[in-house]
Order: structure tokens, then sequence, then C-alpha cells
């Protein structure tokens, strides 16, 4: 590229910013906030603007286009996260959107590109959200805003957790709630690998959707009886590995039917109950309870963390796998969203989209 060119294309980058900045410098945002653990969420415009000279060296401005709605965003709302939150907040952490501003020492994205991320200290449901460098990678063109904020932390706790749990081809998966979001992952990435899977649902309609990502078999836990059904689809050994994200009874229920040298993994807690494991059982199988916080690798095993995104977005770039997006609702209805999740009424994720 010849001299003329290059600074031809950095005038217009400058300006393209300029105009940007000028763009956003009056504008002011809506956010969904927590003011009370007993209340639901209230849309607020503060009225505040962003000054993009504000943003620290390694900060970037990002206009938030779609947040994904994670179980744990609830468990936020009502006090109840092992990451507590005091009132008032903006919850949210799966996002996606577009580069408005940057600080003067970022290196791996720049104004105008679309990105993703997930915010620790939350603030996704909001037009408007300024988040570390080090948290946001550029989103391929082949993924929707939508797909993105439907994706990394679902995707990436499932293949990190089935990773560790080993899971080998023709070994047996069940899966518990296999109809949310995180179960529906387990899903599609168990059968990538090879293994015969099997969910577990209350109703046809999520049944068919489980089927969809790969699962040879569902089980219906309003009408059929678990233990039972294991037993007779794995010949009497049990599933291999587990992967409950519900946790209560069904925990206890997945351990005792857990195939000896098994592995269960904890992932979740949507029953609201947290089992107690008793120690004579994982002894009698020889077996092994895994805990798979994955969050919690983006601060004690970064690398390992940033792969598992990596990984997570080129299978959906490349096709390989795909989430299942049950509901897209605009922030003013972040309350019946939440609402829709609470009821067991997703199928795949709910997103909340500022467009």
């Amino acid at each position: 590229m010849n001299v003329s060119k290059l600074w031809s294309r950095k005038l217009r980058d400058l300006t393209t910013c300029c105009r940007r900045a000028e763009r956003y410098q009056n504008a002011t945002y809506k956010s969904a906030v927590c003011t009370d653990f007993t209340k639901p969420l209230e849309i607020v415009d503060d009225g505040k603007t962003f000054d993009p000279s504000t943003l620290g060296k390694h900060e970037v401005s990002v206009a938030i286009k779609a947040c994904g709605i994670n179980y744990a965003d609830i468990l936020q709302c009502k006090g109840l996260y092992q990451e507590a939150a005091s009132p008032p907040f903006v919850p949210g952490m799966e996002i996606s959107g577009e580069v408005l501003a940057v600080g003067g020492q970022v290196k791996t994205v720049k104004i105008n590109d679309k990105v993703f991320g997930v915010l620790k200290s939350g603030g996704g449901f909001s037009e408007h959200t300024v988040i570390p460098e080090m948290a946001l990678k550029k989103l391929p063109n082949t993924v929707s805003f939508e797909v993105a904020a439907s994706s990394v932390i679902n995707y990436g706790t499932s293949r990190m957790a089935l990773e560790k749990a080993n899971l080998q081809k023709g070994e047996t998966l069940f899966v518990t709630g296999a109809a949310g979001s995180t179960g529906l992952s387990a899903v599609d990435i168990g059968s990538q690998l090879g293994a015969t899977v099997i969910g577990s649902c209350s109703s046809q309609s999520k049944a068919e959707v489980i089927k969809s990502k790969g699962a040879s078999h569902v089980i219906d836990y309003s009408t059929e009886d678990v233990p039972a059904r294991l037993k007779e689809l794995t010949n009497g050994k049990g599933p291999n590995v587990v992967y409950d994200t519900v946790g209560g009874d069904l925990f206890l229920t997945c351990l005792k039917s857990l195939a000896h040298e098994g592995r269960i993994l904890t992932i979740g807690y949507t029953s609201g109950k947290i089992p107690s494991i008793p120690a004579n059982l994982v002894l009698l199988k020889s077996c092994s309870v895994m805990g798979v916080y994955w969050g919690d690798y983006s601060r004690k095993n970064y690398p390992l963390f940033s792969k598992s995104v990596d990984d997570c977005i080129k299978a959906i770039s490349d096709g390989e796998n795909s989430p299942h997006i049950g509901t897209v609702l605009p922030l003013s209805q972040i309350n019946e969203a939440f609402k829709i999740i609470v009821k067991r009424q997703n199928i795949g994720k709910v997103v909340i989209s500022m467009d």
C-alpha cells in the first residue's frame, strides 16, 4: 500500500471515530436495574452521557446488541448467587455488540468491530457498557449477535465439563434439565463426541428439540420413573457420565443410577435445592463427583477459560454446534423473560435484544 493510500485510510478511520464519538457523546442509555432483591427489575434511563475520553487505557466502550439470560442472573437478582451484588446494580453477563470507542492501549479490537464477551461483574442488560479488552473477542461474520449472546456460557461450560469428565465415544451421557440452554449444549456436544445421549425433560415439545440436538432417548420425568428408565436404556449398567443442572433429589437419583467408575458433573441447581452427597455412594461405585464453575476459570486459569471460549465460537461458526434460541424479547420485557425461565417454560436460550 502506498503512502497516500495509507494516510487516506487513517484519515477515514479518524473521521469515523470522531463521528461515532460525536454521535454517542450526547446519547443516554437504558438499563435494567435491580433496585431491590424482592422487586422486579426497573428500566432506567438516568440521563447520563458517556464520554469516550474517560476510558481506561485497556477499556472498550460497547453498544450492546444482545444479552443472553442465564439462571445465575435470576439468582443474583434474588440475592442468592454465590457472587453477591448489592442493589442497585445492572445484571447480565453474556453480551454481544459493537465497539464504539477504545482506550489508548487497546490492541485486539477497534471501533466498529463486532464483539462478544462475558461480564463477570454484570452490566449486560443495558444498551451500553465499558468492558476490559481482555474480556472481549471479535465476533465472526457468520455468527449473529443473538447467537453469540446465547452461546458462550452454555457451550463453554459444557465443553469444559465434558472434557473434564473425559467423555468417550460409545459411553452413555445422561443430561438432566436437557431442554434448558445449558442442557441442550451438553446434548449437542455429547452427541458430537460420539456418546449415546439420554436427556430428561417434562414435555413432548421439549423432547422433540432435545432429540433434534442428537439425543437418542428422552425421559419424561413428569410421567416416567427415571431410575427404572435409566436402567432399561443402559442394560442395567447406568450412565457413564451424568451432566446435572437441576440438583436436589434428582442429583441423588442420578448418583445412585451411575455406572461403576462413572462421573457425575454438578453444573447448577435450578431446582432451588443444593444436594448433600452421601460419601458411601461415591465409595461403593468408585465414582467421581466433579464441579464445574466455568466463570471462575477467567480468574484462576484464564488460558483454559479463553481456549474454551475460542473453541465454542469456532464450533458454532463452523456449524459443528448450533445453539437453540427459544425466545427473543426487548429490554422492556426483561421481567417477562425472567418469568419464562423461572416457570421452566423456555426451550433453549432466552435472549434480550437491544434492537
